[in-house]
């Protein structure tokens, strides 16, 4: 109840503002970015950084991006998904090991796992909270950028977990690329609410396992920190998709 009164005092104080967007009638070209909806982060005890139990949240953003993705292929409108992955031992502060390659902790959720084989998808593994920068080669070209170029796309629609961390990031970075002409033609980036998600960690809980209570992570609160941190950067959030 405490974390419910908090989020409606943020929206009092701090309002967002949501729009629909019309995939057909707003955008030229649009793209679907999906951010990290694999096992580690998505599936039920798959891992230190998975829910410990089933989450309402983190169940609607993979049904929803299902249902995003089942439609873009339909259309032939091209999709990226990142997939978090790392070298097994090679930790990724301040967070525990997490997604390391081999575990099965870094690939899809099942529901997603069909993506691998969409002939409109192109997957993106990711040694780092931020997409943007994780995409980059070791020649200095970046998979992110080179995608939106190929594909003429000038409206980006996010999508993907978590909301204030690897979604946020890789928003933040992809309107300043935009803003800086690192990828020409891009107009908007707009993020889907219910196709975000973050995880629960509430203070009391961080408590009993012996984190510190500075490591409190309450989603409800988070999710709508992220999504105004985006908005005030110039994302445009959306909460209807046509």
């Amino acid at each position: 109840m405490q974390t419910q009164k908090i989020t409606k005092d943020l929206s009092d104080a701090m309002p967002l503002v949501f729009s629909s967007l019309n995939l057909k009638a707003d955008c030229k070209r649009v793209g679907l970015v999906i951010v990290d909806e694999i096992n580690g982060f998505a599936t039920v005890g798959a891992g230190n950084l998975a829910p410990p139990t089933p989450n309402e949240q983190v169940s609607t953003m993979v049904s929803e991006t299902d249902r995003l993705a089942r439609k873009f292929t339909a259309e032939n409108w091209p999709i990226l998904a990142f997939l978090d992955t790392h070298v097994p031992g090679k930790e990724e502060p301040p967070y525990p090991p997490h997604c390391e390659s081999g575990t099965g902790e870094e690939e899809l959720v099942p529901e997603l796992k069909w993506l691998e084989k969409d002939t409109n998808t192109t997957l993106v593994r990711k040694d780092c909270i931020n997409g943007f920068i994780g995409a980059f080669a070791d020649d200095g070209t970046n998979a992110v950028v080179e995608w939106v170029k190929a594909n003429g796309i000038t409206d980006l629609l996010v999508v993907g977990i978590c909301t204030d961390i690897c979604v946020m990031d890789f928003v933040l970075t992809s309107l300043s690329a935009r803003n800086h002409e690192m990828m020409p033609g891009l107009t908007n980036i707009h993020v889907y609410d219910k196709g975000c998600s973050t995880y629960d960690l509430p203070k009391e809980v961080a408590l009993e396992v012996g984190l510190p209570a500075a490591a409190a992570h309450p989603q409800n609160i988070t999710h709508y920190m992220g999504l105004y941190f985006m908005a005030s950067r110039g994302a445009n959030l959306v909460n209807n998709i046509i």
